[in-house]
């Protein structure tokens, strides 16, 4: 595939990790935009169920393929989303969840520099660790555990984000970061292990709602696509790299989400309460004053209307797998 160069060719597009939850939105986005769209995933946490309606569209290219390999394509843009983003999945290989914040990132960064391409990393509020202080904005440093067992997510993330910045003063590579806050909606794996898909499913099926400590922990969920939204708009930016915070400021605690959940559901799950697992965040809630100011985004879609079509969504799921 050659470089386009006239102005009335296709923009191309990669997508890494565009088979995932977050990935599959910004692919249909972009289709939508009139961009050539390569999809590359290597199917860990990936799901082709994500993209097979995109399968036959002119414009969409799906190439399996782990980061960790070199990887030779041309493109316009990159948006960087390769990495398992939930606990049990990251931690399930944490030396291939590290391998892919360094060795990924720096493979993607090649393919940047080769091609003079934009490059967007979608980096992730866990840079922030158990924050010290709240909300969190982009000039905080972070507190995080280097040697806990999240560390290989959140330590990986922080220095895909150091190789970002490097690769831009040492080779005026074109770059891009936004840290991404807890996201849902439809597309999101059923068994990931994310406090959102866990407790729509248990609800479902009528299972007991498993919290970890006492519910009082809190984060900040926006949904998907406020997110793509966006991560186009910081690709558009000119002479602004970030980072930046895409996130909702509306604070919820753990256990008002599951009796939501119960509520909307109509569910018979009870709540039970587990031991809190290592380095869990206390509180997590952007500040998303630079995003306003700089891409002029803040999120639109109400909690009650994003849960609800969530939940529509793992509801067919179980339809169809029953």
């Amino acid at each position: 595939m050659y470089k386009k160069t006239i102005d009335n060719f296709k923009k191309t597009v990669l997508v890494t990790g565009g088979a995932g939850f977050i990935g599959s939105h910004l692919c249909e986005a972009l289709l939508k935009k009139g961009y050539y769209v390569i999809c590359v995933d290597n199917f860990f946490t990936g799901r082709k169920e994500n993209i097979q309606h995109l399968l036959n569209h002119e414009n969409f290219e799906l190439i399996r393929h782990d980061v960790t390999q070199p990887f030779f394509v041309e493109a316009d843009e990159i948006y960087h989303l390769a990495c398992p983003a939930s606990p049990p999945h990251y931690q399930y290989n944490p030396i291939k969840t590290a391998k892919t914040n360094f060795i990924g990132t720096y493979n993607m960064l090649g393919v940047a520099k080769r091609t003079n391409a934009k490059i967007l990393l979608a980096s992730t509020s866990e840079v922030y660790g158990d924050p010290e202080i709240h909300p969190q904005h982009e000039e905080y440093r972070g507190h995080v555990n280097m040697l806990g067992p999240r560390a290989c997510y959140d330590e990986g993330k922080r220095v895909a984000e150091t190789l970002m910045m490097d690769y831009h003063r040492q080779h005026d590579t074109d770059v891009r970061i936004v840290r991404i806050f807890n996201t849902y909606g439809p597309n999101m794996d059923p068994n990931d292990g994310r406090v959102v898909s866990n407790f729509i499913m248990q609800a479902l099926q009528n299972k007991n709602i498993t919290i970890f400590g006492d519910g009082s922990q809190t984060r900040s969920f926006q949904y998907v696509s406020d997110l793509v939204k966006g991560m186009i708009l910081m690709m558009e930016q000119n002479n602004f790299k970030g980072p930046v915070n895409l996130g909702n400021p509306h604070e919820l605690s753990i256990k008002e989400l599951a009796e939501q959940v119960i509520k909307k559901t109509k569910s018979s799950s009870k709540i039970i309460f587990e031991e809190l697992p290592a380095d869990d965040p206390e509180r997590r809630k952007p500040d998303i004053s630079l995003a306003k100011k700089k891409l002029n985004w803040e999120p639109s879609i109400a909690f009650n209307k994003g849960i609800t079509s969530t939940i529509d969504y793992f509801s067919d799921f179980l339809k169809k797998t029953n």
